[in-house]
């Protein structure tokens, strides 16, 4: 009759591991899925264009946030003196660069 007993009490134990086993799973599931889809595509986003403004010249042909497209005239700093035309300069900054267009697109547009 103690066999019986002991029996029924051990049956819980492997369940409750079992039980524990599924509520660390989901949430490490749900967080690799959000890593992989959300976090790790923005990360590499960023440091594209971390690479990109750092990498801005003096005579690059840029488009900034604003849709506006000039000539880097001037750097200081974090900022970037744009010449738009032949008598307009504007500072901006140089995370407001979206985009550095090949070299002679101005002209061609």
């Amino acid at each position: 009759m103690s066999l019986f007993i002991q029996a029924a009490h051990a049956a819980p134990e492997t369940a409750g591991a079992a039980s524990l086993f599924g509520q660390i799973l989901l949430p490490v599931a749900f967080f690799a899925i959000f890593y992989f889809l959300v976090i790790r595509p923005q990360s590499k986003r960023t440091k594209e264009h971390r690479a990109m403004v750092n990498s801005l010249t003096v005579g690059s042909e840029i488009i900034f946030a604003g849709g506006l497209m000039g000539r880097i005239k001037d750097l200081e700093g974090d900022y970037a003196v744009v010449s738009l035309n032949n008598n307009t300069d504007v500072k901006v900054q140089r995370a407001s660069v979206i985009s550095v267009l090949p070299a002679g697109t101005i002209e061609s547009v």
